[in-house]
């Protein structure tokens, strides 16, 4: 269980996501919807990593002893370090803007509340987790806990929600900056918001080392 929450953790670290959260906060107007807005924008990201949580369980529950096989495997654990210093190399030559213009295309669906910002919030959800291994890897070892299917399926639901954690505390974060610009929060925000490029980077850099630590402990 621990290593679920452990991979749930790190998928959180949504760049995408946390991207477009801080621009609706930077584009909309005091008065505007930022909180509705937000609150369907990540709702609809919830329920995309939800439901591909829920399938790619389905999917792993009917592989059975292969999954069990295949984390235990020197094949698992060198796939993971691999992935840990290639996200290092892409890091370490991203200019930390790549995300920009697509991040400035999805805003425009998302200047008022609708439907439409839950469909990007969906496919936001679907398309991060989906090409995300700790997303699948914290899966897999919730998918051979040893727990009851009622345990595993029902935790599905925190695990989406520890997968969003990061977006959510985010866009508090944020709101918080546009309730009360010149405090603490408004300061903090702003010594970010100039160094958009080295958070860009930290984050990469916390998931590459955190993933080659776990591939090199599932070697030893």
């Amino acid at each position: 269980m621990f290593q679920a929450v452990s991979f749930a953790l790190l998928d959180s670290l949504n760049a995408l996501l946390i991207g477009v959260i801080v621009a609706l906060g930077v584009m909309l107007p005091r008065t505007g919807r930022y909180r509705r807005i937000v609150t369907l924008l990540i709702a609809g990201d919830w329920l995309g990593v939800f439901l591909l949580a829920l399938v790619t369980m389905l999917i792993f529950d009917g592989l059975g002893d292969l999954v069990q096989r295949a984390l235990e495997s020197p094949v698992f654990g060198i796939l993971l370090i691999a992935t840990g210093l290639i996200t290092l190399v892409l890091t370490v030559r991203s200019s930390g803007n790549g995300d920009s213009a697509l991040v400035r295309r999805l805003l425009g669906p998302l200047k008022e509340p609708s439907v439409k910002t839950v469909g990007v919030g969906f496919v936001l959800g679907v398309t991060q987790s989906a090409t995300s291994l700790p997303f699948f890897t914290g899966l897999a070892f919730l998918s051979v806990s040893g727990y009851g299917p009622a345990v595993r399926y029902v935790g599905l639901i925190f695990y989406a929600s520890l997968a969003l954690s990061l977006p959510a505390l985010s866009a508090f974060f944020v709101g918080m900056v546009r309730a009360y610009p010149y405090s603490p929060f408004g300061r903090a925000f702003e010594y970010m918001r100039v160094r958009q490029e080295l958070m860009v980077r930290i984050a990469g850099y916390v998931v590459a080392v955190a993933l080659t630590v776990f591939g090199i402990a599932t070697l030893l």
